[in-house]
């Protein structure tokens, strides 16, 4: 059956991101892939238990559920492992009632080609070198934290789905920030008030926010699927930027938290946040204790 992968929302995940695979991901590092596919083998009658990114990848496909003429969201496994051990993940796909029907096996090839094949939105996996790389090819990806305090329930329902951002290096790019590390807070900020008015380069979330923006915008009122929110260590006058700079991508941000150094923890649980994306493992980590959480990985100038 012929899908348009164009006119969805296309996010792909990793097996650890849809399944906690702690136990079976220690066999990989302890004893090698020959052994972690043997095991996932002999376990094809297992059902795996919910990972960092379950909750929000159900939450996603029920937006194809809300009325209307077409399917909106597209869930794609995409993973290193054979084809052998596609058994037991697509078994535990089906027993929670999971509508993905599309993955990618690669049997240890780079997973990235396929990622832009599928049309990829957003990328979600622990293995950093491969967030690494879809972010260099332009593809919005995080690295999930699976070792937070966070739990994960097959049964919770959301009945709206609520992503966070960081804003420099995610959605932004990161001049500002590195002006930041290079001279400190006082030139950061002299920066972003002469430059108020110039908008901010796009950061490796910005199309996947505007994405989700037109999304949106085929909803009214309470019956919008997804809420966003901006959570950055910005404060005035540095925020002037920030809002004139969505302003120029035509893009809504539902909820503005300006925090200038305050955790972004508290704030993050008060959201309801179902993921975080920061590109700061000490923003993350911390987050991690409460909601799913992922490191967007940038690769920094030298000097």
């Amino acid at each position: 059956m012929k899908c348009d992968l164009d006119s969805r929302l296309v996010v792909g995940v990793s097996t650890r991101t849809l399944f906690d695979l702690t136990f079976e991901n220690n066999i990989f590092e302890q004893q090698g892939l020959e052994a972690y596919c043997q095991y996932q083998i002999e376990h094809e009658e297992e059902i795996l238990k919910p990972g960092p990114g379950f909750t929000l990848v159900k939450a996603l496909l029920a937006i194809n559920d809300l009325p209307g003429e077409k399917e909106r969201v597209e869930v794609v496994i995409m993973s290193h492992n054979n084809a052998d051990t596609s058994v037991r993940f697509f078994r535990s796909i089906a027993y929670y009632g999971l509508h993905i029907t599309r993955a990618v096996f690669s049997g240890g090839s780079p997973l990235t080609p396929y990622l832009s094949a599928f049309k990829t939105d957003l990328f979600l996996s622990a293995n950093e070198e491969d967030v690494q790389q879809a972010v260099d090819s332009g593809i919005a990806a995080g690295i999930i934290c699976v070792d937070g305090q966070c739990r994960y329930d097959a049964d919770s329902s959301i009945g709206q789905i609520r992503i966070a951002f960081d804003g420099d290096a995610v959605l932004f790019s990161d001049e500002s920030e590195e002006i930041y590390k290079r001279e400190g807070l006082e030139a950061f900020e002299e920066n972003e008030r002469k430059k108020a008015a110039s908008p901010l380069g796009e950061g490796p979330f910005a199309r996947f926010l505007k994405t989700i923006a037109a999304l949106q915008k085929e909803f009214s009122g309470n019956e919008v699927p997804i809420r966003t929110a901006l959570v950055t260590s910005r404060c005035a006058p540095a925020h002037e930027r920030v809002v004139r700079t969505l302003r120029a991508w035509n893009v809504r941000i539902d909820e503005s938290f300006f925090l200038g150094g305050i955790s972004k923890r508290d704030i993050l649980a008060a959201f309801g946040a179902h993921i975080f994306f920061d590109d700061q493992e000490i923003h993350t980590g911390k987050a991690a204790e409460v909601v799913t959480a992922a490191r967007v990985p940038i690769r920094r100038k030298a000097g």
